[in-house]
């Protein structure tokens, strides 16, 4: 437990992964995978069969649902009751689900309950590993002694600190999943055209740039998140690579990092969970850059600069492949 008691909830479609959640103090709750036939979470998923949703597509396309506010509550109090004092919730971007709003009504009851509690719903307006980085960033600080106070105010500073952009090889279940129009795609497969797909800065997906052909996916997808222009620091910079039934991509994708910055990073590198692959499809490759860099506004003490700067000084790098 940190020093001041305080606990990160996220949610599965954060991509984090359990053994960085185990490492950083996460709790996750995870989003269902609805089948017609029976129900699972998604961390259960990819533990019984990380590439499942993929394997049976041509069976059955599932419907996914998000978290109630009851099992919010529960997880929340089960964590009071172990010590903890505060609670810090991390989540998907409120424009593509609920989660967030499910976790800020939660955590307003849990308020009201236990006086002197204190909680911060976080709204990443982002998905998959670009939202799960907020999460470690939150139990990597508040392991280095940083108070709650201190990590909310952090964490608000740095919403745009967090750069994911993805490729896929089809929009097919994009279109599926409601996230674009049928005309969008057929232009899509008639011009044999791939998007690189971000999120914008409400948290709702836009284009970065328009490929042909998968061969160039993964070179403009890494030229974009290591643009130039965009300040990269190997050193103070997390890289995580997830994928979706795409081990390839993500090997090719690693090892042009590693040939521009050879001390880069790459703190995570995993299949993502199957509420986020449903409406992905295969063929997927995402890289995030979260930028450890102490923000320039806010109000911070002297103290916890200095104190920032050492744990950026000291910091040694950190893998966790699932």
């Amino acid at each position: 437990m940190n020093a001041s008691k305080t606990a990160v909830i996220c949610d599965s479609g954060c991509d984090v992964g359990r053994k960085a959640a185990e490492h950083f103090g996460i709790t996750i709750l995870q989003l269902m995978v609805n089948y017609k036939s029976r129900s699972i979470g998604d961390l259960d998923l990819l533990d019984e069969d990380p590439v499942y949703v993929y394997r049976h597509f041509d069976e059955e396309i599932p419907k996914t649902s998000a978290l109630n506010i009851a099992e919010v509550k529960d997880t929340a109090e089960k964590l009071l009751s172990e010590g903890y004092e505060n609670i810090i919730t991390v989540s998907i971007s409120s424009a593509m689900s609920s989660t967030f709003n499910t976790m800020s009504i939660a955590m307003r009851d849990i308020e009201e309950e236990h006086p002197g509690v204190k909680t911060f719903a976080f709204d990443t307006r982002n998905i998959s590993i670009g939202a799960g980085a907020f999460a470690v960033y939150a139990g990597w600080a508040l392991g280095r002694g940083i108070s709650f106070d201190d990590v909310t105010e952090l964490l608000k500073q740095k919403i745009l600190d967090s750069d994911l952009e993805f490729y896929m090889d089809s929009l097919k279940y994009l279109r599926i999943g409601g996230r674009i129009t049928p005309a969008v795609e057929m232009v899509s497969n008639i011009l044999g055209i791939k998007p690189i797909i971000k999120c914008t800065e409400e948290g709702v997906y836009t284009t970065a740039a328009k490929i042909r052909g998968s061969k160039k996916g993964v070179e403009k997808l890494v030229d974009l998140i290591l643009d130039p222009a965009k300040g990269i620091d190997p050193k103070h910079d997390w890289f995580m690579l997830m994928n979706g039934d795409a081990v390839d991509f993500a090997k090719r994708a690693r090892e042009r990092i590693l040939e521009r910055y050879a001390d880069a990073r790459i703190m995570l590198d995993h299949q993502i969970a199957p509420t986020m692959a449903i409406n992905t499809g295969p063929g997927l490759l995402g890289i995030c850059r979260f930028s450890l860099k102490f923000p320039e506004k806010g109000q911070f003490s002297e103290g916890l600069k200095t104190a920032y700067s050492r744990f950026l000084a000291e910091e040694e790098l950190e893998t966790f492949t699932e």
